[in-house]
């Protein structure tokens, strides 16, 4: 996993809260694009997750952090810039995966069935 994904992913989760969502919620419809759109399924199973009242806040912290620098249009490499723009927001996005594997597959799995 690459270290610069999961020390943004760090950033991001120590400072999430609850009311984050509300930010997620209005611009993570145009993200689903470039690399990002390769791994789409996970983004919505983080989304389910940072909306779950059930779901353990430490867990919620770290999709919210991944989410909230997704749609976020400042960060490492802008978003606006073609093929490359979204390479570290899917970085990050695979960091939070990585860190939720089992929570997410219970996500994944209500999804499908």
């Amino acid at each position: 996993m690459d270290r610069d994904a999961q020390d943004r992913l760090n950033q991001y989760s120590s400072g999430a809260a609850q009311n984050d969502v509300d930010r997620i919620q209005s611009n993570l419809g145009g993200m689903n694009r470039g690399a990002i759109a390769k791994m789409w399924g996970n983004v919505q199973s983080l989304w389910a997750m940072a909306r779950d009242p059930s779901a353990a806040w430490t867990s919620k912290a770290i999709a919210i952090g991944a989410l909230i620098y997704l749609v976020s249009p400042v960060d490492a490499v802008p978003d606006i810039l073609p093929i490359v723009g979204l390479t570290d927001d899917a970085g990050v996005i695979l960091a939070a995966v990585g860190s939720l594997c089992h929570e997410l597959a219970k996500y994944q799995n209500r999804r499908i069935g």
